[in-house]
């Protein structure tokens, strides 16, 4: 299968905790990348798939697009030195609803820019 490209951020899944994947794609979302592909292979699959879905029903619902999934088979040489076969996915991930208000540390908006009111 041909290696597909995207303009926008990549996280790979890993062996730190989920929730720790989830800040990541959520924090990427939220500046406005686009789209954000989650990539794991392996046995990190289902962690990949895990992540996915805490963004898009508990951080962001009704606010996420998946896009086209990519599954693949990698051919990596293992620690023994043979070669072996690894699955692999791929799943963008777009934001569709609106973008969060900058706040300040106070909390309050921060204003706009604009020009400024004349005296």
């Amino acid at each position: 299968m041909a290696e597909r490209t995207y303009d926008g951020s990549t996280v790979f899944i890993g062996q730190k905790p989920t929730m720790t994947y989830v800040f990541q794609v959520v924090t990427q979302l939220n500046a406005g990348a686009g789209p954000v592909v989650v990539k794991a292979r392996g046995n990190a699959i289902g962690k990949a798939v895990d992540v996915v879905e805490v963004v898009r029903r508990r951080f962001l619902e009704g606010q996420v697009d998946i896009g086209r999934i990519t599954i693949d088979t990698e051919r990596l040489v293992n620690r023994e030195g043979r070669e072996a076969n690894v699955s692999s996915i791929a799943i963008p991930l777009t934001r569709t609803g609106p973008l969060p208000v900058p706040t300040s540390p106070e909390g309050s908006s921060l204003p706009k820019a604009g020009p400024s009111p004349s005296a």
